[in-house]
């Protein structure tokens, strides 16, 4: 059996399936589709060697070279899929561009008595229908901004209680989105997995129906928002929510400093040292010293306050709404869900 599957018949709820991606483990750290399992045909030294024969003999040694490693793996490859594939799910088997690497791996699964697809393109086309997705899919995006501190993150999530739509950048990127973002946070994905992600968290939304963001950057710590994407916040309503900045000032501090080592707080007013300017970096290290957190705090917020106030001056002012008395997050939350 040789059955293919398109992508498109996979999408949107591709974890129906039991995806299996035989590419090498590295191919698979750089970006796989959520939910995939990887059941690698080669180690990346193998696919390396396989390669170079290939570029630099011909394409024949290079298949005697695959079948002589392959071979000798047969009964870890059926291990593996008995290992981690709910018989119950469909199975769909993809290498690269669905050649060569997924084909002998099907025959396989297939020959041990699994009935497995094929995915027809291979991640080359699931890649493809995410850079299509964003570029062509018409999204009604709603842009929640403010300045730090403003509980933009809770807010979100009490519109999420209320029956909205949301995707957390944020929490896709496992970053805040400013020098202290990696604070309390795992390590960042490779950019391709934070995009497929990314695109998976948009395939659960209906694009008929509006779908709340928060305001970010293009960069989310090392991670990027894909340009399709970015482009279509950038040219959606932002909403500007108003908080007293006292009320700021302490969530600050307590979405940075509870837990927190001194000198990992340190580390973030390093990476804006320059933009801070000399005094106030060297005010806010010596408060640090002296565990007067909220000084330095003030200090951060200061700072942040401006390069918001920037970049709300260059968004189009047609696109801007100020939204007042947002101090308490649920109130907030009720009064964009009513107005907006």
């Amino acid at each position: 059996m040789n059955e293919l599957k398109n992508i498109r018949g996979l999408l949107p709820d591709v974890r129906q399936y039991q995806i299996i991606d035989v590419r090498s483990p590295g191919e698979y750290h750089t970006g796989h589709i959520p939910g995939a399992i990887n059941i690698p045909l080669f180690t990346d030294e193998e696919r390396a060697r396989v390669g170079t024969l290939y570029t630099q003999q011909n394409p024949a040694v290079a298949l005697d070279e695959g079948f002589r490693i392959a071979g000798a793996k047969l009964a870890d490859y059926l291990t593996e899929l008995s290992k981690h594939v709910q018989p119950e799910k469909e199975a769909v088997v993809h290498c690269w561009r669905g050649g060569k690497r997924s084909e002998a791996m099907q025959w396989l699964f297939n020959f041990s008595g699994r009935n497995v697809s094929r995915l027809e393109g291979g991640y080359k086309a699931y890649r493809q229908s995410l850079i299509e997705y964003f570029a062509n899919t018409p999204l009604q995006l709603k842009i929640l901004g403010g300045s730090t501190g403003s509980g933009k993150t809770e807010i979100l999530y009490s519109l999420s209680d209320l029956g909205h739509q949301i995707v957390d950048l944020e929490k896709i990127a496992h970053h805040k989105g400013s020098a202290f973002g990696t604070i309390g946070e795992i390590s960042q994905l490779p950019n391709e997995q934070f995009e497929n992600n990314l695109y998976e968290a948009f395939l659960k939304c209906d694009p008929s129906k509006p779908i709340w963001l928060e305001n970010e950057s293009r960069s989310i710590g090392r991670n990027h928002i894909p340009e399709a994407l970015w482009w279509k916040m950038r040219g959606s309503v932002l909403y500007s929510i108003e908080v007293d900045r006292d009320i700021r000032l302490d969530r600050a501090l307590q979405y940075y400093s509870k837990d927190t080592d001194v000198e990992v707080l340190k580390e973030a007013f390093i990476k804006i040292k320059k933009r801070l300017g000399g005094l106030d970096f060297q005010i806010a290290m010596k408060a640090l010293d002296e565990h007067d957190l909220r000084t330095a705090a003030d200090i951060a917020l200061r700072y942040y306050d401006k390069t918001y106030t920037f970049q709300i001056e260059s968004w189009n002012q047609d696109q801007l709404r100020y939204i007042d008395g947002c101090d308490d997050v649920l109130e907030a939350a009720q009064k964009l869900s009513q107005k907006y």
